[in-house]
């Protein structure tokens, strides 16, 4: 199957939270880094997620915000990953930035170019790609 969306995560599952409806799933990334999912319990079963499993983390790239200087930020998102500019590329009016985390992992980020300018974003700069919890698909 091919989709879509830039970021494709490869991981393990640390642990599935189910409550009422929806469950939190826990994916650590090849690199080291974790990435939290809010899916329903009943995809969890359907995909048999089960601690120690591999999984994927999906995110669209204009889901993922970035940010500068936020390592003690109080934010709702729950994924903030610290990460380098490993590339920019302008464009008319939205700027693909990819985020190369401490452990690796790419993350391509979809952000307007005034965002970018605003940012004053450069290749190289410390960064955080911020994505909100129900913004992350898993795939198996």
């Amino acid at each position: 199957m091919k989709i879509s969306a830039r970021n494709v995560l490869a991981g393990k599952v640390r642990n599935v939270t189910k409550g009422a409806v929806n469950a939190e799933v826990t994916l650590a990334l090849e690199g080291g880094d974790t990435v939290v999912a809010i899916i329903t319990n009943h995809s969890v079963d359907s995909l048999g997620l089960r601690e120690g499993g591999s999984a994927f983390a999906i995110v669209k790239a204009s889901e993922v915000m970035i940010g500068k200087g936020v390592e003690k930020a109080k934010l709702s998102a729950r994924n903030v990953l610290a990460g380098e500019v490993a590339r920019l590329e302008p464009g008319a009016v939205n700027s693909e930035v990819e985020i190369r985390l401490a452990g690796g992992t790419p993350v391509v980020a979809s952000i307007t170019k005034m965002s970018a300018s605003a940012l004053d974003l450069k290749q190289g700069d410390m960064v955080s790609a911020i994505v909100k919890a129900s913004n992350v698909l898993v795939g198996v």
